[in-house]
C-alpha cells in the first residue's frame, strides 16, 4: 500500500506572543517494512531555527525556534510512505511468555529499539499493579506470545469503551483504566503496562491509521487523526511486532509508523513553550490518502 499523509496543525493565540518553541515528532523513522520519501515539514511563519535530528528512540524531531510576535502559527507535514509485508498471525512454534521475558533480560543490545529500553516504567506509564492483577490470565508465562498478546487487545477492545473528549493527553492511566473508557492513547497505555508487568518489552507507537468510509460514501480529507498502539519484542526471532487494542488487531498495512517511544511523552506530535500570558487553542487536521484513492474535501 502506498499513502499520502498530510498533517496539518493551526495554534492561535489570544495575543502576541513573542517567542516560541516547539518540539515536532512529525517525520516517520525508519522502521522495517516501510519506506518514507517526499517528506515536507511546511512552517508559517517561518521559524528563525530548524533543527532536525534522530531522537533517543525510533524518533525523528524537528526543533522550532520563532523570536518574532505571532498570533497564529500553521505548521503542516507532508509525506508519501509505502507500507509492505504480509499478514502477522500468531504461529505454532511462537515462544512462550516466559522465555521471551528472559531472552529481553539477557539481550545486550543499546540502540534505539534495543528491547532493555522497554521492560520498566515510564513516565505516563507507571507499574500499576491493579492492571496486572486484571490482565493475569491473558499473560500466562506458558502461552505463546503473539496468541496471548492479540487476547489481551482483544480484551481490552471488549471491556473499554471508546469516548473522544472523557480524557486527554494528560489524563493518568490509572483514572482511564478504573474509568473502563478513554482513546486510543489511553488504551494503549494500559496494553504497555500490562505487558511490561508480565516482564515483556513493551513500546508505545505513534502514528497513522488508514480509516475507511461507509460503504458508498467518499472518503473526507481531514476526517482522519493520529493513532496510538503498542508494539511488543515477541523474541529475537519474531522481533517487534504491533497490537493495535483500540481495534482488537494485530498492526497491518493499514497502520503508518511514525514513532516509538516509552509512552507518549517520548513520541508526543508536538510539544513545546511560548513566551508570553495570552491563552491558545489549537485545531488539527490530518489526512491519510491511499494513492489510488479519491477524495473530497471535509466541509470547513
Amino acid at each position: 500500500m502506498i499513502y499520502h499523509v498530510r498533517h496539518r496543525t493551526i495554534l492561535r493565540y489570544a495575543a502576541p506572543v513573542r517567542l516560541a518553541r516547539f518540539n515536532l515528532r512529525l517525520k516517520p523513522a525508519p522502521w522495517p517494512g516501510q519506506w518514507t520519501s517526499d517528506y515536507e515539514l511546511l512552517v508559517d511563519p517561518a521559524p528563525t531555527i530548524v533543527e532536525s535530528r534522530p531522537g533517543g528512540w525510533p524518533v525523528q524531531v524537528a526543533r522550532l525556534v520563532i523570536e518574532s510576535p505571532i498570533r497564529q502559527l500553521s505548521i503542516e507535514s507532508r509525506f508519501r510512505a509505502r507500507v509492505q509485508g504480509g499478514a502477522i498471525t500468531p504461529q505454532s512454534d511462537d515462544p512462550v511468555i516466559g522465555a521471551v521475558a528472559r531472552a529481553a533480560l539477557a539481550d545486550r543490545a543499546m540502540g534505539p529499539a534495543a528491547p532493555a529500553h522497554y521492560l520498566y516504567a515510564g513516565a505516563r506509564t507507571p507499574m500499576l499493579a491493579p492492571i496486572g492483577d486484571w490482565a493475569r490470565a491473558a499473560l500466562d508465562p506458558d502461552r505463546p506470545i503473539v496468541a496471548a498478546a492479540l487476547d489481551l487487545a482483544l480484551r481490552i477492545q471488549a471491556d473499554f469503551a471508546y469516548r473522544t473528549g472523557v480524557t486527554d493527553a494528560e489524563t493518568p492511566v490509572a483514572d482511564a483504566f478504573a474509568a473502563r473508557h478513554g482513546v486510543c492513547q489511553d488504551f494503549a497505555h494500559v496494553m504497555v503496562i500490562a505487558l511490561r508487568l508480565a516482564g515483556l518489552p513493551a513500546a508505545y507507537v505513534s502514528g497513522y491509521l488508514r480509516t475507511l468510509p461507509p460503504p458508498g460514501m467518499p472518503r473526507l480529507v481531514g476526517a482522519d487523526a493520529m493513532h496510538a498502539w503498542v508494539m511488543l519484542w515477541c523474541g529475537p526471532t519474531r522481533g517487534w511486532i504491533g497490537f493495535d487494542p483500540t481495534n482488537g488487531c494485530i498492526a497491518g498495512d493499514g497502520h503508518l509508523f511514525v514513532a516509538m517511544g516509552r509512552d507518549y511523552a517520548d513520541v508526543a506530535p508536538m510539544d513545546g513553550l511560548f513566551v508570553g500570558g495570552a491563552g491558545q487553542s489549537l485545531s488539527v487536521m490530518v489526512d491519510v490518502a491511499p494513492q489510488e484513492e479519491p477524495a473530497f474535501s471535509a466541509p470547513a
